[in-house]
């Protein structure tokens, strides 16, 4: 597993639904913690290390001694109130930030890992962090929702991750856009 760069097609994949945990995707769940971590991440959606799932996780403390490890399945969001904007950054697009204008706080409605009903009324960073994770999930990015003026100044940026992604593809290092969805629907017909 590792964390998949834009623009790599299960990145625009509007995740599907959960109907079932199993040792296996705890497994995985496991790993993109380890994966967060690593890169110096707050969370990180399913569809960023390949897998088609709707669910994320986060640790707003970046550290698994610090914090609280959250998992958010089949996450929903509502009850958006005022607006803020901030500098968003994203695992996978890394070194690439941007003012990016979100509600200021949020209610987020999904399951836990042990089944239970999660319902929090997130604010600030919280706030902030599961709208970019949920949209992950939708298949927006946070750079689709930067201004016109921002996306500008980031084209060189984005451009650079196109023909990264484009030599890798070419090289065999990314698997094509069929082998990619034939994929995702594995993973769909055995969780979702």
């Amino acid at each position: 597993m590792q964390i998949i760069a834009y623009p790599h097609p299960t990145l625009r994949h509007v995740s599907k639904p959960i109907r079932r945990v199993d040792a296996e995707l705890k497994q995985m769940i496991r790993e993109m913690f380890a994966l967060m971590y690593e890169a110096k991440g707050i969370g990180l959606a399913a569809n960023q290390v390949n897998l088609p799932l709707r669910l994320f996780v986060m640790n707003l403390e970046s550290d698994p001694e610090k914090g609280r490890e959250l998992v958010f399945i089949n996450p929903v969001i509502s009850a958006p109130k005022g607006s803020a904007e901030a500098e968003e950054g994203c695992l996978s697009l890394p070194g690439l930030y941007g003012p990016v204008v979100r509600p200021k706080t949020v209610r987020i409605t999904a399951y836990g890992l042990d089944g239970k009903e999660i319902d929090i009324a997130a604010t600030d960073l919280l706030a902030r962090c599961v709208q970019h994770e949920v949209d992950h999930l939708d298949g927006v990015l946070f750079t689709d929702r930067m201004s016109a003026g921002a996306k500008a100044d980031a084209l060189e940026e984005l451009l650079e991750f196109e023909m990264l992604f484009n030599s890798q593809r070419s090289t065999g290092n990314i698997r094509s856009d069929e082998v990619l969805a034939a994929e995702r629907a594995e993973w769909e017909q055995k969780y979702c």
